[in-house]
């Protein structure tokens, strides 16, 4: 009996203790869940958002006429609908990015983070998705440094933190002796605008940021190379795997089917390509041709709903704002309308700036509208931009020509193909509108885009 009554009170007892420790784990899963809710991706697919850390810059994120931008932010967006969830962006500064991810502020980071040996042991990274290399950014009328020796007695300013101030410390440990001058918070493209407007002699940067910011000041050059590449990367908590694994399979996702690509292009196509007399010319012009016809541009341009700063860049693009001007094919004006289009549009002298104006953009809006099947509306009007150039007619034989071949016929990447091939015969010859200078459109798209490009970081000044 005494057996019995033995074996049933540690019966009794383990279920007890059982109880007792399921009820413990619940509390603390509970608690937890609360205390960490993105530390899964089954939380924040319950949560139904995910959280983006990321810094306030030309490169990542940027707000412009009340819309989200930036190559992070749009790869972020893309990433939340692959996972069905909301985006939500937080942006605490550059110097609590790290702290941010650790205090559970956000989900994970994307913005133009290195990967680094350092990082690695605080944070998990993603697979890389683009290399950069790190540049010493100096202005053009300082003699360049030719090797990284040279940098010995210079004072190179950075923001505290960075990769780039990891760099010059290794660098100097070397027993190379120069100042580094730090800062906290500044946005990269800061320390590039100081150089260019000579407030500061050295600033270093990666090679995507210098090239972008050489539109805005090209004052600037891009100099010796302070690192060999390296690659860029998301974060995300050391423990948060679930996640970690979705993000890899996104990016990859997002290469193998052009997505990365795409968004790459919107926001870094042809940052390679430089001509800095016509750059100098543009940025000079803003500020003396410009501001005469803003007011009309304006005015104009919201009859439509388009972004006057296109508009001032399509008008740039065709006239440099001089309203006298005239091609070698006989078009006038600000917007160099032909006769035949004055007279459609119903204005009398093409010479009259204000009246080009109100010309060329409703005839601009006249081809956006004849593109009303493409969806996304900013594909849209880079189809009537180069209708405008060339003729709609021979856009639509290169969207013809793009089905053809198995590409999107509604997408501008598909057309910088098929265009240029309309000045050969064996495609033109079964086109409807024949051959024409393809080319032509390409670069004119290419340039207004970089104008416009220009004009949006201007915003605060126009």
């Amino acid at each position: 009996m005494k057996k019995f009554i033995k074996n049933h009170c540690i019966a009794i007892f383990f279920i007890i203790s059982s109880v007792f420790l399921i009820t413990i784990c619940l509390y603390l899963e509970k608690h937890f869940s609360q205390i960490l809710p993105g530390t899964s991706l089954e939380q924040i697919k319950k949560s139904g958002k995910i959280r983006l850390i990321t810094d306030n810059n030309a490169t990542s994120y940027y707000i412009y006429q009340d819309r989200p931008m930036g190559f992070e932010y749009d790869m972020a967006k893309e990433f939340a609908k692959f996972l069905h969830v909301d985006l939500e962006v937080v942006t605490p500064g550059w110097s609590n990015i790290f702290s941010s991810l650790e205090q559970d502020k956000g989900d994970f980071i994307a913005s133009s983070l290195t990967i680094t040996e350092e990082r690695e042991k605080i944070i998990n990274f993603s697979q890389p998705y683009t290399d950069v290399q790190q540049k010493l950014i100096h202005h053009k009328l300082i003699f360049g440094i030719k090797k990284i020796k040279e940098l010995a007695g210079k004072k190179i300013h950075v923001r505290k933190g960075t990769s780039y101030h990891a760099r010059l410390e290794e660098i100097k440990q070397s027993g190379i002796d120069f100042e580094i001058m730090l800062y906290d918070n500044i946005p990269t493209e800061e320390l590039i605008r100081m150089v260019a407007e000579r407030e500061i002699k050295y600033t270093v940067a990666d090679s995507n940021i210098a090239l972008l910011n050489r539109r805005y000041y090209p004052d600037i050059s891009i100099g010796l190379p302070l690192q060999e590449k390296e690659s860029l990367g998301w974060a995300v908590r050391k423990e948060n795997l679930s996640l970690l694994k979705k993000i890899n399979e996104f990016l990859q996702t997002a290469e193998d089917q052009g997505l990365f690509g795409k968004i790459y292009e919107k926001y870094y196509g042809d940052i390679d390509i430089f001509d800095y007399f016509d750059l100098k010319k543009f940025h000079e012009r803003i500020k003396t041709r410009l501001p005469k016809y803003k007011e009309t541009i304006i005015k104009e341009s919201n009859k439509f709903d388009f972004d006057w700063r296109m508009i001032a860049a399509v008008i740039y693009q065709e006239s440099h704002y001089n309203p006298k001007a005239k091609s070698r094919t006989g078009v006038r004006g600000l917007m160099q309308v032909t006769l035949t289009t004055a007279m459609e549009m119903g204005i009398k002298n093409r010479l009259d700036p204000h009246q080009s104006i109100k010309a060329g953009i409703k005839y601009l809006n006249k081809m956006y509208k004849r593109f009303d099947k493409i969806e996304d509306n900013e594909q849209r009007l880079l189809f009537a931009m180069a209708s405008y150039n060339v003729g709609y007619g021979h856009v639509r034989d290169a969207q013809a020509l793009a089905l053809d071949q198995g590409m999107e016929k509604d997408q501008w990447s598909s057309l910088k193909i098929t265009l240029p091939l309309l000045t050969k015969r064996k495609y033109y010859k079964n086109t409807r509108y024949g051959y024409a200078r393809g080319r032509e459109p390409v670069k004119y798209v290419e340039r207004i885009l970089r104008y416009y490009d220009i004009l949006k970081q201007k915003t605060q000044v126009l």
